[in-house]
This record gives structure tokens, sequence and C-alpha cells, in this order.
């Protein structure tokens, strides 16, 4: 069973939250503000959390910086009244994964919920499955029935990082930043030939296509079987 934070200072919506959540099928644990959420992470596993901002003593954002400097990559879903987009910009940028304004719909966020789940059960595992395809992580592997592929590192990640978010649209600088580095002098010529690769080697896969999104980066579509 999944176990959830919900780190929520209104008593409340924590109680409603832990009703919803808890009927889904998973263990759900409360905090009031990000202080108290430190202390249960110290005692406690858990899964993913679900974080709002506005908390005494310590907020979201300051909660979900403090796990991130922590090297800590759980799932956190950010649920807030806040609705400008510098909001949105400032819960990404201290290290949210996903961000729902409320009155928050509650099977879009159960749904969500799952999502995260899936991707870090990705990362743990350092495996993905679509379809008939594996790709394995520590062995820059693609296997598809009888079929293997071995890749450069950089094309692995490249193709690894797109296909864990299916209909994620990447910018050019997102992923130059991630599989490169931000020190790196990778131009969008050297991103351009590595996705050419892609297509060139899985161009006749059905499972999935890599597509260019004009003046912005790439995306990888995941076809149904």
């Amino acid at each position: 069973m999944f176990q959830i934070l919900v780190v929520e200072d209104n008593k409340n919506t924590a109680k409603l939250m832990k009703t919803i959540i808890g009927s889904a099928g998973y263990k759900v644990f409360l905090a009031e503000n990000g202080i108290v959420a430190l202390e249960l992470l110290d005692r406690q596993h858990i899964d993913l959390i679900v974080l709002d901002i506005m908390m005494p003593q310590m907020d979201g954002f300051a909660l979900a910086h403090t796990i991130r400097e922590g090297r800590n990559d759980i799932p956190i879903l950010m649920v807030s009244a806040k609705h400008l987009p510098a909001d949105k910009r400032r819960g990404f940028m201290a290290g949210t994964d996903d961000y729902m304004v409320k009155p928050v719909d509650e099977d879009e966020m159960l749904l969500r919920m799952k999502a995260l789940l899936r991707r870090a059960k990705i990362q743990d595992e350092r495996m993905l499955k679509l379809g008939k395809i594996t790709l394995k992580y520590d062995e820059l592997s693609v296997t598809r029935e009888n079929e293997l592929q071995t890749l450069p590192q950089k094309e692995f990640y490249l193709l690894y990082k797109l296909l864990s978010y299916p209909d994620k649209i990447f910018t050019r600088i997102q992923l130059m930043d991630e599989i490169w580095g931000m020190d790196s002098e990778t131009s969008d010529i050297t991103l351009n030939v590595h996705i050419n690769r892609l297509r060139k080697r899985f161009g006749d896969y059905p499972e999935f296509e890599i597509i260019s999104i004009r003046g912005i980066g790439y995306k990888a579509v995941k076809h149904s079987d």
C-alpha cells in the first residue's frame, strides 16, 4: 500500500483530503506545516506528498525546496488556492512535480497522484516498459521481442526521459541541461542530431514516436496497442 503525506494546516481540509485519498486505497498521514512534515519524513517512509502552500512556520515552497536540497526525489503534488502563473512557476522552481489549484477535482487529483507514483516506480526500478518495449537504464538497452539495441549513453538518456513522461513537452533547454548538464556547451544542433538518430533507430516501432513542437522542443507520443 502506498503511503501518502498530506501537509495542510486547515484541519477540515486535511480531514477531507485524508478521506478522499484513503478511500482510493492509500494510507494517509497528516502534518499541519513543513516542520512537522520533515519530522515525520525522518521516521516514516512516504511515497508521495500532497502539499499546501500557505502554512505557518514553514510554508509549502520552503518545504519542497528543503526536500530537494536533501536530494530526496519523493513525488510532490502541490495543491493551493494560489492560481497565478507566478505562483505555479515558484512551485515548480521549488521542486514540486505537479500543481493543482483549489478547489480541486477529486478524481483528477487521484489520477495525477497515480501518474506521479508510476513515474517514481520507474525511477526506483530503473526500468521502463512500453507495450513490447523494455528500456533498462543501467544497461542502456532497448529490447523489443527478440531485438536488442544498446544505445550510446546520451541517446538512451534522452529516449528514457521522453518515454517516462509521454505527451509531456520538454523544451530544448530542459533536455540539454538534464542530459548534457547545465555547464555544457551543447548546442541545438547536437540535440537535433540525437533526436534524429533515435527516430531513425525506432522509426518502425509502433509503440511511440518523437514529435517536434515548433519553437519549443520535443515530446514522445505513446500509441495504443
